[in-house]
C-alpha cells in the first residue's frame, strides 16, 4: 500500500514495529558491542530506551504526528540507558522536534525531521565519533535531504532510508579501526537501522 502522508496514529504503530523488531534482535546486536567500551550491553540499552517511548505512546491515540513523537520523546528520555541509549533518545527528540507544526508529514518533511534528529544527537555528544550510530543516521538523513520530493511515498522514503543507512553501517569499521580490529560493524548503528527497518 503507497502511504504519502504520515499522521500520529501510523507513527506509533512505525515505532511499536520498530521496537519489536528490536527486541527479535537485540542480542545480536549486544554481540557486536566493541565500542566505546566492549561491554556487550549497547542492544539491551537501545532496547530499553525505545521501550521507554513505546510505553508512553501505547494508550496514546493521536492522529497528530507532533504529539505522538512528543510523548515518544519523553518516554524515551526518560528510559534512556547507556551511550546508545542516550544518543538514541536525542535523535527521536531532534525529529519530534522537526515535526513542529505538522499534523501529518510527507517525505520531505520527513527528511527534514530526521535532519533535526541527527543535529540534536551531535549536539548532545561532547566528543561525536564518527563511525559510530552518529555517522550511519547522518548520511541516511544526507541522502534523504537530497532526494526526497513531495512525489516520494513515505514507503521509498524508508527503503532508500534503510539501503544509505545499512551502506553507511558497512563502512563503519573503516572510520573506527577498534571495529575493524574486532572484524564487527558498529553496534550503536546496527541498533538504530534495526529499529528503522522495523518501522
Amino acid at each position: 500500500m503507497q502511504i504519502n502522508k504520515l499522521d500520529g496514529m501510523l507513527f506509533k504503530t512505525l515505532i511499536i514495529n520498530g521496537a519489536e523488531n528490536l527486541k527479535l534482535n537485540y542480542q545480536t546486536i549486544d554481540s557486536l558491542n566493541v565500542f566505546p567500551v566492549p561491554d556487550g550491553d549497547t542492544g539491551t540499552n537501545m532496547k530499553m530506551t525505545i521501550d521507554g517511548g513505546v510505553n508512553e505512546i501505547v494508550n496514546f491515540n493521536d492522529n497528530n504526528i507532533f504529539e505522538v513523537s512528543k510523548k515518544v520523546s519523553r518516554g524515551m528520555l526518560m528510559g534512556a540507558r547507556g551511550n546508545s541509549g542516550v544518543i538514541l533518545s536525542q535523535l527521536f527528540r531532534g525529529i519530534y522536534k522537526g515535526f513542529e507544526g505538522f499534523v501529518s508529514v510527507n517525505a520531505i518533511n520527513l527528511a527534514k525531521a530526521f535532519s533535526s534528529g541527527v543535529s540534536q544527537a551531535y549536539k548532545a555528544v561532547m566528543k561525536p565519533v564518527e563511525g559510530t550510530v552518529l555517522t550511519v543516521a547522518r548520511e541516511a538523513s544526507e541522502k534523504m535531504m537530497l532526494i526526497a520530493s513531495s512525489r516520494m511515498s513515505i514507503n521509498e522514503f524508508f527503503q532508500e532510508f534503510i539501503g544509505e543507512a545499512k551502506a553507511s553501517l558497512t563502512r563503519t569499521p573503516d572510520l573506527l579501526p577498534v571495529l575493524k580490529e574486532a572484524g564487527v560493524v558498529d553496534s550503536g548503528g546496527a541498533g538504530f537501522l534495526c529499529i528503522i527497518e522495523g518501522m
